[in-house]
């Protein structure tokens, strides 16, 4: 039993790991290529102060909103090797799970905080946020970091809580009180 607990808790450290490494690249491309008004990363290459701090935020945030959707991972994962039952009696459907839950979160991380810059874009037209950004108005950036970090704070209580609706839970079996 404590070697399966130390393989699981490197299992989790490894995945952890290896899943920073996939956020930030891949929420890093997403975003860079996702904005229509100027090229971020050249802005950041020029030095770009405000858009380093947005993109930074951005990095953060679609990380806190990630890990949400990766505890209830790494519970499945902890329950198929400490309790093992006939019904999570396959590792491949337990990884096919994680994967599909990692997918879900990325997923609605991206949505979520896309929707939310373009919405605060939207309902602020006069301040035109993307080229006030492209000048490095660190106020702007600032600012637009702000929004994307209280929304984030929302949407991954709401990631970890269909995550773990979506988690699979062994069956206790069927208790008889009175007969």
């Amino acid at each position: 039993m404590f070697a399966t607990r130390v393989i699981v808790s490197l299992f989790h450290f490894l995945f952890m790991v290896v899943l920073s490494g996939f956020v930030i690249y891949l929420t890093y491309r997403t975003f860079i290529k996702a904005n229509p008004d100027f090229d971020m990363e050249s802005e950041i290459k020029k030095g770009n102060i405000a858009v380093g701090l947005l993109v930074g935020t951005i990095l953060f945030c679609a990380s806190q909103i990630l890990m949400a959707g990766a505890e209830s991972s790494i519970s499945m994962f902890r329950l198929h090797m400490l309790a093992p039952t006939e019904e999570n009696s396959s590792l491949l459907k337990v990884g096919g799970l994680i994967c599909a839950h990692l997918a879900m979160s990325m997923f609605l991380a991206v949505v979520s905080i896309s929707v939310t810059l373009r919405l605060f874009g939207r309902l602020t037209k006069q301040m035109e946020e993307g080229r006030e950004l492209q000048k490095g108005n660190i106020a702007v950036g600032l600012l637009l970091s702000s929004v994307v970090l209280v929304s984030s704070l929302y949407v991954r209580d709401g990631v970890s809580a269909l995550s773990r609706a979506l988690t699979p839970q062994p069956s206790i079996g069927r208790i008889q009180v009175l007969k």
